[in-house]
């Protein structure tokens, strides 16, 4: 990384803290929102509610229909309703797909997103949106969608299962990983970035070890917080790239599709990104190989690690591999049809893995 380097700090607001989401009336108020439109995903409907009622009549209505990769029709559904209802803003609840959500309606809409997490995705920090038309996942950057606001209160995340805290963190350091050895990237995002996948690679075996544990809670959306605000400041490239190709062609989970790809991409990455390996061996003691590390943890917590137990098909590896080499991204490695469906193969096997991706 040079000395020269340029850093500009997204503008939001974050409250983080056990029971913090009792203050969320206050956080509308610093932002003037009087009507607000709550999103959540149907799982997590009861906390919606709760929210509702924790806002009363600044509640105009409530939708717990969010699903992953924000197919486009119920983006434009959800946005005329916004309308309708004379909303000011938004108030997501819940993960990835509530937030994605919530940024459609921002991008139509320009109304002021409000973020509570309920995993460790950490899309609610970054200027990210996708959507899903077709069977393809357009994603674009828009300061507009970044919630003006999020709201971190660990006790909302003890009740997400251990299977679901490991991929949705496994996902958020995906972020960092990828930020690591991004061409933007600068020391402070440097900084963030490992010390996100430290705290997530420690909290992760604490929860699976303990779920009800409040400092591995805590330590855990610590993480996807500084994870996902590396995301959001610098370039994404292959991996985001094969993820965002696989979820939007296959309709395959995201945070578990996340898991699975990471490992695989990083191993064909690391022999061109020796400041991104030295810092992920600090973050991820006991290697020097952090692809490898990352497989292992991967397994030591009984995360999915094949693209098959996922639902792909060997004979979709190929269109995938199509599908993410089409238009040419930024990437430390050259990428090439070979190399994706490589990696896809290995991915797809469930292998550990090995010299060869590298």
């Amino acid at each position: 990384m040079t000395g020269e380097f340029v850093y500009e700090a997204n503008p939001m607001r974050v409250r983080f803290g056990a029971g913090s989401l009792s203050a969320l009336a206050d956080e509308l108020d610093h932002l003037g929102l009087r009507r607000v439109l709550v999103l959540c995903s149907p799982s997590q409907q009861n906390t919606a509610e709760r929210v509702a009622a924790l806002l009363g009549d600044r509640c105009v209505g409530t939708r717990s229909d969010a699903v992953m990769h924000v197919p486009a029709d119920l983006a434009a559904r959800a946005s005329a309703e916004a309308v309708s209802l004379g909303a000011d803003g938004c108030v997501t609840v819940g993960g990835g797909s509530a937030i994605g959500l919530g940024k459609a309606i921002a991008l139509e809409h320009h109304l002021p997103v409000v973020a509570v997490p309920t995993t460790y995705a950490g899309s609610e920090m970054t200027p990210v949106w996708g959507m899903t038309r077709d069977g393809h996942k357009e994603t674009g950057r828009d300061t507009a969608v970044l919630p003006r606001s999020v709201i971190y209160d660990p006790d909302l995340t003890m009740g997400l299962p251990v299977g679901l805290s490991v991929t949705s963190g496994i996902n958020a350091v995906a972020h960092a990983v990828e930020a690591l050895y991004a061409p933007d990237i600068s020391p402070i995002i440097a900084l963030m970035a490992e010390d996100g996948v430290r705290a997530l690679a420690s909290a992760l075996p604490a929860i699976a070890q303990d779920p009800s544990d409040p400092q591995g809670r805590s330590d855990a959306l610590r993480g996807a917080w500084l994870c996902g605000a590396t995301l959001g400041a610098t370039t994404m490239s292959l991996h985001h790239k094969l993820c965002h190709a696989l979820g939007g062609t296959l309709n395959l989970p995201h945070a578990p599709t996340h898991t699975v790809v990471l490992p695989h991409v990083l191993a064909f990455n690391q022999s061109h990104t020796p400041e991104a390996v030295a810092a992920l061996s600090r973050a991820l003691p006991g290697t020097a190989d952090p692809a490898r590390r990352l497989w292992d943890l991967c397994r030591a917590l009984d995360a999915p690690r094949s693209l098959a137990e996922l639902g792909m098909q060997e004979s979709e590896i190929d269109r995938i591999a199509e599908e993410a080499t089409n238009r040419s991204y930024g990437n430390p490695r050259p990428v090439t049809r070979e190399a994706v469906t490589a990696i896809l193969r290995a991915a797809w096997s469930g292998d550990r893995p090995t010299e060869s991706e590298q």
